[in-house]
């Protein structure tokens, strides 16, 4: 029997997945720039689409790699939702003078421990810190949770915008956020929960990859450079 006096609470679900590896970024940082990804292997689609709620609203950054994999899933079997809203503040953080430059070079000369290409409140060169991709990131997830609560919300989105959505779900820690592995193609579930007297958040999956028990999908994981060579095995 219901408890007429338990309040009544609102689980938002949010579906974050990673897009696809880039090989077109010659081994370097890419941030914002608009490259687009490796969606050939059909079996990680297939694995990903598995998990993901039916009769959810869809949204994605404004770079095309996150359309590109949201094609993917679709394609492999995903009902196609009719509409997938393009949301700027998604994109990934601006790195400014960074993009381009070599990516095993500059994660070697970072401090052993870094989590991060910058620290949190240190803008890239001509670019974002974190702490901006982060504010930005929070503001979206405020209005989509107020528009669209009690749905299930899927967003293909990038690395640094699902660490913030963490860091956000983790109590507003962004810092802590950068800990967590987000890899190519991993779904990250957050739950937002609302009641008349309490608003919070919980997190019941982070980086799951459902096709993860076949090895022969390894090149889905990061690092997604030129310098990963995608498997024989995969599917058209």
């Amino acid at each position: 029997m219901s408890n007429p006096d338990k309040p009544r609470v609102i689980a938002t679900r949010w579906w974050w997945v990673r897009h696809a590896p880039v090989r077109e970024d010659g081994g370097c940082i890419y941030g914002q720039k608009d490259l687009g990804c490796d969606t050939s292997d059909r079996v990680v689609f297939e694995a990903v689409g598995k998990i993901l709620p039916r009769n959810a609203v869809w949204y994605a950054s404004n770079l095309k790699r996150t359309h590109q994999t949201a094609q993917a899933i679709w394609a492999a079997g995903f009902p196609r939702p009719s509409d997938m809203p393009h949301v700027n503040a998604f994109a990934e953080q601006h790195l400014g003078q960074l993009q381009g430059m070599n990516r095993a070079a500059f994660y070697a000369s970072l401090p052993v421990g870094s989590h991060w290409l910058t620290a949190v409140d240190q803008p890239a060169p001509g670019g974002e810190s974190f702490m901006d991709l982060y504010n930005r990131v929070c503001a979206a997830i405020e209005s989509i949770n107020a528009e669209q609560a009690g749905r299930d919300v899927i967003v293909v989105a990038h690395g640094g915008t699902i660490r913030a959505a963490v860091g956000l779900a983790l109590g507003g820690l962004p810092g802590q956020g950068l800990a967590f592995d987000i890899d190519n193609c991993s779904v990250t579930r957050l739950d937002h929960l609302s009641s008349a007297n309490y608003t919070g958040w919980r997190l019941p999956m982070v980086n799951q990859q459902p096709w993860i028990a076949d090895a022969s999908h390894n090149a889905m994981h990061q690092p997604a450079g030129p310098e990963v060579k995608p498997p024989a095995t995969k599917l058209a």
